[in-house]
């Protein structure tokens, strides 16, 4: 019998600006505008040939939402010659490719001619559903809506984008709540075919929050949260935790496919409190599985093409690099 695969992309994290328009009381990320809100285009392409060199195949992009409705940002913007986030990520992305990296775009809530715009020069893009329940951590947060980051999921499908999204486990929803998050997705799924991975991240306090104090998800709970997605979710969507958050050893045995984005350069920012483990020690968490590397957008969707012509050289290139490693 062979020995189950869990995967895992090798990618360079890149936080293009900490403003965002919400203000959810678990986050430690947001930062208000001032100088350095933006991290500039030398330190990217900086960090992009660093990931490089260290055999990365992923850009990760990701920014606070809609930062451009924040007092004082479009300023702190104009600065690197941009008048929206986005044009400044597109054209990073741009860049990234010339570096030999896949672009993978989180750009919070937008709207279709958004998302094909980000489309035509990302392999695959991403946006946390998090919960269908309105909950407080939520409050003044209109990015948060869920009807909002369903309809942005909902779009990415109409475009034929492949997608991330997932739950973070812990902010104030119950059970039931989870339930209806899953079998939302698995709807929009079974209509466009288009998510490739479920996120199951577990809350993770930060001091200075409002949620410092709050409790995380307990194991048990956890594993169970796994099993419903697994159990609700198509097979073909991948199920995935953070490893940098999460007990891989305990936790993939419950219904576990992928570990995400690990960087061997870079921090998460997201949560920098919490260190990537090196990709080495990764492979000893996962007890018999086999640590295989992947591309951010998951074979399927290259074989169907669903990808940009910009990136068609680069897609095949790494592709065959994997396969050759893997051989």
């Amino acid at each position: 019998m062979p020995r189950r695969r869990i995967t895992f992309s090798r990618n360079v994290f890149l936080p293009l600006t900490t403003v965002c328009r919400n203000r959810c009381s678990y986050c430690g990320f947001r930062r208000p505008v001032g100088a350095g809100c933006i991290l500039p285009p030398n330190e990217v392409e900086a960090m992009l040939a660093l990931g490089n060199r260290a055999g990365c195949t992923e850009a990760l992009f990701t920014f606070g939402e809609r930062p451009g409705e924040v007092p004082g940002f479009s300023e702190q913007l104009a600065a690197v010659g941009e008048v929206s986030i986005l044009d400044y990520c597109r054209r990073l992305c741009l860049v990234a490719i010339e570096n030999g990296l896949l672009p993978h775009t989180n750009a919070g809530v937008l709207e279709e001619d958004e998302l094909r715009v980000l489309g035509e020069v990302n392999a695959s893009m991403g946006l946390m559903l998090e919960t269908t329940a309105r909950v407080p951590a939520h409050e003044g947060s209109p990015g948060k809506e869920p009807e909002a980051r369903i309809a942005t999921i909902e779009a990415a499908g109409r475009l034929r984008i492949p997608f991330t999204t997932g739950l973070l486990l812990g902010i104030g929803e119950t059970e039931e709540d989870r339930r209806e998050s899953f079998e939302t997705i698995a709807g929009l799924h079974r209509r466009y075919g288009h998510i490739q991975e479920v996120i199951l991240q577990n809350f993770a306090p930060q001091d200075g929050t409002g949620m410092a104090g709050a409790p995380t998800i307990p194991l048990a709970e956890y594993c169970a949260t796994i099993r419903l997605a697994r159990e609700i979710l198509p097979d073909d969507i991948a199920i995935q935790i953070p490893p940098n958050l999460a007990d891989s050893g305990r936790l993939v045995p419950c219904g576990v496919d992928d570990l995400g984005g690990v960087s061997p350069c870079s921090i998460d920012y997201i949560n920098p409190d919490h260190p990537w483990p090196a990709i080495e020690a990764l492979g000893r968490t996962i007890g018999d599985a086999e640590l295989v590397e992947r591309l951010c957008i998951y074979p399927q969707y290259i074989e169907r093409g669903w990808y940009p012509p910009i990136l068609a050289p680069l897609v095949r290139c790494l592709s065959d690099r994997l396969k050759e490693q893997q051989l």
